[in-house]
């Protein structure tokens, strides 16, 4: 199979057919657009406009606007000529499902259309049976009878059409010969693909969306391999479905959305979040100026990029192995074990701004705990510092980062770590001066070694002595490569030397795109996308986010991460959709009001659906699912099975919490500490 981009250790853009929709045009080398959804419902012309308008107003390039009804379907002529005669000229898609119908009539009043491939034609009832050749083919054949009409529609209109595959609304035929699968979700795709292929129509945008970033991720990479083999050059519509809100769902879509574009792919984006749409648009923007700023960045050092061979498979993630730690507590440490979390604080603080920092993590940290702190030893000051921080966390951390930067304090610090042997210690030593401590460390002995390979090439990885080093990291790229590509070189480079170091991702900001902009949002932004995209092909043991001086923040921010990535699981999983006119409820209040009621409940996965389009397959992973059934109405799901219909709205989360309780996996929330 092709390779899916053509650099994985620098940003290089794949190029694609340039499609147009309306007033802009997307693919090609044209700016990557932003898109939205408006919630309101569609037969409601008045609101729908406004929210239109104020998302255009917002910098939306292209809306997108629900048609679950012939009756919505028809609305979209008023729509669009209203939002027209208000003087706006941003380009209008309908989206649709289970109603060709419906996508004909669209066809006729919008620049373009969604349609979903797992339901265009096809029903999800998950199921079981089996295809012959002879009877897969008949079932392409009826495919092409009812998607042809559709299609030839578009091209006498000129409208684009974009097929968006969603893992969770796969049909029946596509689960039962390709499963739950990327390999499923792409072949969906490629199979309306080929039909519109067929009447000569090319104005189409592809998209493989999921809740689960890493199947997201696998699924458009892998649709961008198959597409080659196939001569296609279709453009990607990004995107993570069913999100969710608050900081979760940024760092999901963030690690989903910036992987690919890291990757050189994607060309429109949609950052879907279960808050007002208007606040989707701030996002999609900030990954847009990072990838322009990436592509600046990546052409000045492409030429010079060495190219190494990776062993990872790209397309179904697996665990990176690597050695096994001895923790003092007893435990092992490898990667079977769960990534962890460091946090730490600038070298210049005094012990005593320490002792105080410590004091008020200890009080407040709430499930988002410490485990590793990072201290730098750079001075005798800093020395003493350690010594007084160890008596500070004895019981409450496993252990200490410590960024040794002065090889001639190493005798005074070795008595530290042997009087303070309950701490698991790692030791983080830059490549260049490996050799000036070469044979003095006593690793083993609850001490590990970690060796930053900042700055260094491919031949000098291979050609330094690790001696016993269990860890390594980057505290800036590597020559000639990004950030991401950085992390991928140095893997592959030790792998190719026989060395399984455990692996130790540094957020800071030197390895930044714009490291002048300290803001949280943008740092959560890059570090869910430098983290995320490693930590989602199998490799990361330790995380830290070294910019942000509240550790509090940096610490929940290292869980969200390591939890969006399907890393660890510290917390409640929430897969929520982010609303449309199709929606039976608010959902924006409703996630709020689960989330204030099961946010404590590690390990369980939630998903909260407006309606059922997507909400059975997103909730095969799910334990519960609380899903809009009818107006006022919901019903609840243990898996993908429905077990309660129609429970009144005001009684629905009480009853989904009584649910969780039957199945034994409901505990009680610890008491918060205030002070």
């Amino acid at each position: 199979m092709k390779p899916y981009c053509s650099s994985r250790q620098n940003t290089i853009r794949r190029l694609t057919r340039e499609v147009t929709i309306g007033s802009v045009k997307v693919g090609g080398m044209q700016p990557i657009a932003v898109q939205s959804m408006t919630t309101t419902k569609t037969e409601d012309v008045a609101a729908t406009v406004a929210q239109a308008r104020e998302l255009a107003e917002a910098g939306c390039d292209i809306v997108r606007i629900t048609a679950p009804s012939m009756k919505a379907a028809r609305a979209l002529k008023d729509i669009h000529s209203q939002f027209r005669k208000d003087g706006f000229d941003t380009p209008l898609v309908a989206d649709i499902h289970f109603l060709p119908k419906a996508a004909m009539e669209a066809a006729e009043h919008l620049e373009k259309v969604r349609i979903n491939p797992g339901n265009f034609v096809d029903y999800k009832k998950f199921k079981v049976m089996e295809y012959t050749d002879a009877a897969y083919d008949e079932e392409i054949e009826r495919l092409h009878e009812a998607f042809s009409p559709f299609i030839l529609r578009c091209k006498e209109r000129g409208r684009a059409v974009r097929i968006g595959t969603n893992h969770g609304s796969l049909s029946d035929r596509i689960m039962n010969r390709y499963g739950d699968t990327p390999e499923g979700m792409v072949e969906s795709a490629l199979e309306f693909i080929r039909i519109a292929e067929s009447h000569r129509f090319h104005d189409i945008v592809l998209s493989m969306k999921a809740s689960n970033p890493k199947v997201m991720i696998a699924a458009y990479r892998l649709a961008v391999a198959r597409m080659q083999e196939e001569n296609m050059a279709y453009p990607l519509h990004l995107g993570v479905t069913e999100a969710g809100d608050g900081e979760d769902a940024r760092v999901k879509s963030c690690i989903g959305i910036g992987s690919l574009l890291a990757d050189g792919l994607g060309d429109t984006l949609r950052v879907s979040l279960t808050e007002d749409p208007v606040y989707e648009v701030p996002v999609g923007k900030e990954l847009v100026k990072w990838t322009e700023a990436l592509w600046e960045k990546s052409a000045a050092v492409e030429n010079k990029s060495t190219q190494i061979e990776e062993t990872v498979d790209y397309y179904q993630a697996q665990k990176r192995e690597t050695l096994s730690l001895d923790l003092p507590d007893g435990t092992v440490w490898n990667h079977n074990a769960p990534a962890k979390v460091a946090v730490g604080t600038p070298s210049s603080d005094t012990p005593e701004a320490l002792i105080k920092k410590v004091a008020e993590v200890q009080m407040r940290q709430k499930g988002a705990k410490i485990e590793y702190w990072i201290h730098s030893i750079d001075s005798e000051e800093s020395l003493s510092a350690l010594a007084t921080l160890t008596e500070a966390w004895i019981g409450v951390i496993e252990g200490f980062v410590l960024d040794f930067k002065d090889p001639t304090l190493l005798d005074q610090l070795l008595p530290v770590l042997k009087a303070a042997p309950e701490f698991h210690w790692i030791l983080n030593v830059p490549a260049m001066t490996l050799e000036a401590i070469e044979g003095q460390i006593p690793t083993g002995s609850g001490i590990t070694l970690c060796i930053d390979y900042a700055g260094c090439t491919t031949n000098e990885i291979k050609s330094l002595n690790s001696g016993e080093a269990a860890f390594a990291t980057l505290s800036s790229a590597l020559q000639g490569c990004s950030a991401i590509g950085s992390y991928r070189t140095l893997i592959a480079t030790l792998g190719s030397s026989r060395q399984s170091p455990a692996l130790w991702l540094r957020n800071v900001g030197d390895l930044f795109v714009q490291p002048e902009r300290p803001e949280f949002a943008h740092l959560l932004m890059e570090s869910s996308i430098l983290s995320g995209a490693i930590l989602c092909e199998g490799s990361g043991n330790l995380i830290s986010i070294e910019s942000e001086p509240n550790l509090l923040k940096a610490s929940a921010l290292g869980y969200n991460i390591l939890q969006g990535a399907r890393a660890r699981i510290s917390k409640t999983e929430f897969v929520a959709c982010p609303s449309c006119g199709r929606t039976l409820f608010d959902l924006q209040s409703t996630t709020q009001k689960i989330r204030s009621r099961t946010d404590h409940l590690k390990g369980v996965t939630i998903a909260i659906m407006g309606c059922i389009v997507n909400g059975p397959g997103e909730m095969a992973d799910a334990d519960f699912g609380y899903v809009g059934g009818a107006p006022a109405k919901v019903n609840l799901y243990v898996g993908k099975s429905c077990v309660k219909v129609g429970i009144p709205e005001a009684e629905a989360v009480d009853a989904l919490i009584d649910l969780i309780r039957e199945h034994g996996k409901w505990v009680d929330p610890e008491p918060v500490l205030n002070g």
